[in-house]
């Protein structure tokens, strides 16, 4: 019993800042740049993707489908982005892996509502599923399922 109450009382201060990634940035085996955006759209209006990074000052516009504006020369012909379902779009950058700024912050904007995240290049993970789940903060699932695991044990 005491055990158990040990177990959900970690479980409930774990769950406390548990939140939803939106953005995730990963290598693929190719050495690619993927960034996911997760970013839920409002219904009932058109869908504008914005992909940029900043390093220092500098903010450096990737890819968009926002009308007016454009990916910076570097990009063009570089990166891809394709839709997810239920919603959110990936962005897939060619070419770049050795040329990334030490520290960046990596953006989406969906239909004007931001997501970021901060990333050092030596923190790169690959784009396999077991490690986006360990780095995402979902990873307190597994914890949840464990502690229903060990008091049955």
């Amino acid at each position: 019993m005491l055990k158990s109450l040990f177990v959900y009382g970690v479980l409930g201060v774990l769950l406390i800042p548990a939140k939803c990634t939106l953005i995730t940035v990963c290598l693929e085996d190719d050495r690619d740049l993927r960034v996911d955006c997760l970013v839920k759209p409002e219904p009932n209006k058109i869908n504008s993707y914005e992909f940029s990074w900043s390093s220092g000052n500098k903010e450096s516009l990737i890819n968009t489908n926002v009308s007016g504006s454009s990916a910076e020369g570097q990009f063009k012909e570089k990166s891809t982005v394709v839709e997810l379902e239920p919603h959110g779009y990936r962005m897939t950058l060619s070419g770049f892996t050795d040329k990334l700024p030490h520290n960046t912050t990596y953006m989406c904007r969906i239909t004007g509502e931001v997501a970021k995240v901060h990333v050092e290049a030596e923190q790169l993970v690959p784009c396999s599923a077991v490690s986006l789940f360990l780095k995402s903060s979902g990873s307190w699932i597994v914890c949840l399922l464990l502690a229903f695991y060990c008091p049955h044990s």
